[in-house]
């Protein structure tokens, strides 16, 4: 039996207005130098317009407040998958033991088809090559064949129907491991800095104790335990040193290279914002990339004015005015939507500065204060959600550098005492006490805790512990040298 029934429903529902500017605020100024040129593409109505023309100039709105229409424009935490996803715009992805090796290659290149090639030049039978090309298959991008031969084996036997005797593998693995870069195809670091070594045409007596370190004492060489390794060899602190070099030298990637010219990590960050010092007067402005002087066609307006008092108007006519009419709007509020964006970020950037007012002014990373979106939030109006995405994946640069805005956001740390701090002035205090140490009897975290009291953080060892994790520091043992 059909029944019918009233029932109210709440329901968040954005006007196209107001997801443009969600989409616009995430935009990084790269991004949005791609957002405005597709608009332009798109909407013959929209154009770019000389400078002095352009309403789009944020650093002429004084009064930021009049502008916002917070009201109207509350965002929420409004998400879907057509958002524009957070990206991490770094200089260098690289890690400290990562080494960038002069191999000849072309940029045209992936790193397996770098190896490919180099099959060529070896004296093969038809079977042997098999082997060898899905050996390069199995190969990582960092270089290394993290599998073992019972399971090449098996899917051999599945593949080719062949059953592959372990032999043969490990003779196809060691024909690889001749080709370039040295290194490749190891199975392990151990294996890798070892084929390196024996690539190297040095002689020296360094090499060769190098060789031996790492084949016999690789353990208490990881662990930094020279002196049982001196001891065992009957060298001294010189030779042991030189030793240490050679090591450092190699490159525990041998793949890093390619993989970090053909993923593009060297991205160059982009600032979105800059912050000048003027004799103590802190200035901010947008960078010029956002600063798009756009204006609605006028030959389209035109356009529209002649449709429209046509008297006569047939039927194209009318579709004709719509279009127009259409794509009159679409550019005027894509325009007032741009400015909404410059404005927004303007003001939240101003409220993030006169909160950190000490650390522009100075550059002293100890001077900055515990902060977080709901600081800059009370003094915007903005919503929660408007001031992270705002921040999220924007970067400002100052006289010390350029920087994230979500270096200056830092939760209070409270001490066993109850003293507060922010988190960016203990971990600063930590980084100065490690700087400074012996590093021949670098600090436990134990005694970094005790250090740290002395200067009036007064934290747990575990939390010294966290602490130098995120900072990137090794333990103790791993700082230690000769």
């Amino acid at each position: 039996m059909l029944k019918q029934q009233l029932a109210q429903k709440q329901q968040l529902k954005l006007l196209p207005q107001q997801l443009m500017l969600v989409k616009l605020l995430e935009a990084t100024t790269v991004e949005l130098d791609e957002r405005v040129i597709q608009e332009l593409e798109s909407n013959p109505a929209l154009e770019e317009s000389a400078g002095e023309e352009s309403n789009n100039d944020a650093d002429n709105q004084d009064d930021f407040g009049s502008d916002q229409d917070n009201g109207d424009m509350d965002l929420g935490d409004y998400r879907n998958e057509d958002d524009i996803p957070d990206y991490k715009l770094i200089a260098n992805n690289r890690s400290r033991d990562e080494k960038k090796e002069d191999i000849p290659f072309s940029a045209d290149l992936t790193f397996h088809e770098f190896l490919q090639d180099q099959v060529g030049l070896r004296s093969l039978t038809e079977y042997e090559r098999t082997l060898v090309e899905y050996i390069i298959g199995n190969i990582d991008n960092d270089g290394y064949l993290r599998r073992s031969t019972d399971d090449m084996s098996n899917d051999l036997l599945f593949q080719l129907g062949q059953d592959i005797s372990e032999k043969d593998l490990n003779n196809a693995i060691a024909c690889v491991q001749e080709f370039d870069p040295p290194g490749v195809c190891a199975r392990s670091l151990q294996e890798c800095l070892l084929l390196q070594l024996r690539r190297e045409e040095s002689e020296s007596e360094a090499c060769r104790l190098a060789q031996v370190v790492i084949e016999k004492y690789f353990e208490e060489f990881a662990r930094k335990n020279y002196q049982k390794i001196m001891s065992e060899l009957g060298i001294k602190d010189e030779a042991m040193k030189q030793i240490v070099h050679e090591v450092l030298r190699l490159n525990p990637k041998p793949g890093n290279a390619w993989s970090t010219l053909l993923e593009k990590n060297k991205e160059i960050v982009v600032p979105d914002f800059i912050v000048e010092n003027d004799n103590g007067v802190l200035i901010v402005t947008l960078n010029d990339r956002n600063q798009h002087s756009l204006r609605v066609n006028p030959d389209y307006q035109q356009m529209q004015q002649q449709l429209t008092s046509d008297k006569t108007a047939n039927r194209n006519i009318k579709e004709a005015v719509q279009y127009v009419k259409q794509q009159i709007e679409s550019a005027e509020i894509f325009i007032d939507t741009l400015n909404r964006r410059n404005t927004t970020l303007l003001t939240t950037m101003r409220a993030i500065i006169e909160l950190q007012r000490p650390f522009f002014l100075d550059g002293n990373e100890a001077l900055l204060k515990p902060m977080i979106l709901k600081d800059v939030a009370e003094i915007t109006g903005f919503d929660l959600s408007t001031i992270s995405r705002v921040s999220n994946s924007k970067y400002v640069q100052t006289e010390f550098g350029t920087f994230p805005l979500k270096y200056f956001f830092s939760q209070l740390v409270q001490t066993e005492s109850g003293e507060e701090f922010s988190i960016h002035e203990v971990k600063n205090a930590l980084q100065d006490i490690i700087e400074n140490e012996d590093k021949k009897h670098p600090y436990s975290d134990e005694k970094l805790a005790e250090l740290l009291t002395k200067e009036g953080f007064d934290i747990a060892r575990r939390t010294v512990a966290k602490y130098r994790d995120q900072l990137g520091l090794p333990t103790a043992q791993l700082r230690k040298q000769l």
